[in-house]
């Protein structure tokens, strides 16, 4: 399981869900996703891609989508996670078996109960 998918089972897909999801993201038709979405998944494939090609049309175009401050959010995100798989591919470092994203589960809980100590 890669974050994307560690990431939305956070957000509460089941395996199915995710499956779909990840198969459709792949494609080249995002037509089903709601236009803000299209617009920072293509921001975030031409990055990838071309990322010397970006221009004050692109983060135009998530201004438009988002607002400002949120299209700078897109931006940070996309940016810190191309760099973060660039530095994970260059150092060969395998992908967590966990989901990290996940939160810590609580501690098992006793099987018994502590007895107590009697008084004397």
């Amino acid at each position: 399981m890669g974050h994307t998918e560690m990431l939305l089972a956070v957000a509460g897909l089941d395996s199915a869900k995710i499956a779909e999801r990840c198969e459709k993201l792949a494609g080249e038709d995002w037509s089903e996703f709601p236009p803000a979405e299209r617009a920072a998944y293509l921001f975030a494939h031409k990055q990838a891609k071309t990322p010397w090609d970006i221009g004050a049309a692109d983060v135009q175009k998530l201004i438009d989508q988002f607002g400002r401050e949120r299209a700078l959010d897109v931006i940070w995100w996309s940016c810190r996670c191309h760099y973060m798989t660039r530095v994970a591919d260059g150092f060969q470092l395998p992908l967590e078996r966990e989901n990290v994203f996940q939160a810590p589960k609580p501690p098992a809980e006793a099987a018994e109960e502590p007895k107590k100590e009697e008084s004397k």
